[in-house]
């Protein structure tokens, strides 16, 4: 009887054991119907798209992009915007007038974003440290220089950038002429140290700059701002309410 008992639970174990495998494949089946792969897919289709729509393009114009990079424009010039590097590789003159347009678009909106936060900037600054200068030069760190959007119609703005010489070489013309003005430097990144090295190199009088005769500025996106054309120096005024190249 008891050996009969046993052989009954020997059978019985042994058939679990045959349909549990089964069993247990089929519920995990039935919990996961989406495929891993499928998912990553997905996944990457949605990041495609989120990419495309950041630069107001279309899923297919991504997707040229990301195949013109891997050519030898990517290689040569491997951090270009995608706007910039199908404007580049345009197959006529409708398709690079389309890309130039958006990009001007997309470059306006950055520029007011810019200036919007720059202005909230400085806001800030003269309410948190009203009697502190932004960029000091070596014995000019009295006085504080508040310049911001050009707009003093008495003084000129000029717009300068690193590693120009004849950019030096007119700031030093303005300053033996006595004149007042602004400087505002193209491409600082927002670096106090670019600016002082550059006024130090130009020969800036750090008394004119803790007068306030001169002020020391970053350019960020004015420059861009003002829609003028021609390449740096530049020394603007306002005239009649619009901004011109003197």
């Amino acid at each position: 009887m008891n050996r009969k008992i046993l052989s009954l639970a020997l059978a019985i174990n042994l058939a679990v054991g045959v349909i549990s495998p089964v069993a247990a494949q089929n519920t995990r089946t039935s919990a996961s119907p989406v495929v891993p792969g499928q998912e990553q897919t997905t996944t990457a289709s949605n990041s495609e798209e989120q990419n495309a729509r950041d630069w107001g393009l279309r899923v297919e114009e991504w997707t040229r992009y990301r195949e013109v990079m891997r050519g030898p424009l990517g290689i040569y010039s491997p951090n270009l915007d995608p706007l910039t590097a199908l404007g580049i590789e345009a197959r006529s003159d409708e398709e690079r007038r389309h890309y130039a347009e958006l990009q001007v678009q997309v470059e306006a909106r950055r520029v007011e974003k810019t200036l919007a936060y720059q202005r909230a900037y400085d806001a800030a600054w003269q309410r948190l440290h009203p009697g502190i200068q932004r960029v000091n030069l070596p014995g000019a760190n009295q006085t504080s220089s508040t310049a911001g959007v050009p707009g003093d119609t008495n003084r000129l703005a000029v717009f300068i950038k690193d590693g120009c010489d004849p950019c030096g070489q007119l700031v030093q013309q303005l300053q033996t002429s006595g004149a007042e003005f602004d400087l505002y430097m193209v491409g600082s990144r927002q670096d106090d140290a670019r600016i002082r090295d550059w006024a130090r190199r130009a020969r800036i009088d750090p008394a004119r700059v803790r007068s306030g005769s001169i002020t020391l500025n970053h350019d960020a996106g004015r420059w861009l701002s003002l829609g003028l054309q021609g390449d740096l120096p530049a020394v603007v005024r306002q005239v009649g309410g619009e901004w011109q190249r003197q």
